[in-house]
């Protein structure tokens, strides 16, 4: 697999992720196969390869590469608020990535959730409440913050709120795998045409 290839299932996985955040707010509904893998991905030591991070395979990341699609393709149709949620998770991880206090808190919190997901399982409250919590105390503390648009009786459940910021936290390890592979910004606005290309040829396999 190429490096391009690589930067593609990572950039896909934050856009999956801005989509499913769109969606619950929005529904109360998540896609539950995709927010195991998204979960999943935060807890993953020392992958052999890009897809190990996303459990050996993109097959639930394919929304965010249609969404990708789409975007590139300048189609109006588009969730706004999704492709804001997927830009800003960016953004925010340029600022994470050069907090190194806030790194290790992260590491080591995301250590502790291991421990909760080997004995709750991945899609227990208790799991996604420490992710939420872990969110709010850490990326919600920057200037930037993402606000999230939706149903307010969803927005305002306690559970829902805690999946919005787990979702949105694994969007931004999604987004640092990203960059530590070569993925820019500037890519999405320069390199449409070829970006557009390898996805279409990525949703093919």
């Amino acid at each position: 697999m190429t490096k391009q290839q690589e930067q593609l299932i990572a950039l896909g996985a934050i856009f999956t992720a801005a989509l499913q955040v769109d969606k619950l707010a929005r529904t109360g509904l998540v896609d539950e196969p995709v927010v195991k893998c998204l979960i999943n991905s935060l807890l993953v030591i020392d992958p052999q390869s890009t897809l190990d991070v996303y459990g050996g395979n993109d097959s639930e990341l394919v929304d965010g590469y249609h969404f990708l699609c789409r975007f590139l393709e300048r189609n109006s149709g588009i969730s706004r608020e999704a492709l804001r949620y997927g830009l800003s998770l960016i953004l925010l991880e340029r600022k994470l990535s050069s907090n190194s206090a806030m790194l290790n808190t992260i590491s080591t919190r995301l250590e502790q959730i291991r421990s909760k997901v080997e004995h709750f399982g991945i899609m227990h409250d208790n799991v996604t409440a420490a992710c939420g919590a872990l969110y709010e105390e850490t990326i919600s503390t920057f200037n930037h913050r993402i606000q999230v648009m939706g149903d307010v009786s969803y927005l305002q459940q306690p559970n829902a709120a805690a999946q919005i910021r787990t979702l949105l936290l694994a969007g931004i390890r999604s987004a640092m795998l990203w960059h530590q592979l070569g993925g820019r910004r500037w890519q999405l606005l320069f390199k449409r045409k070829k970006l557009l290309a390898d996805l279409l040829q990525r949703l093919q396999y």
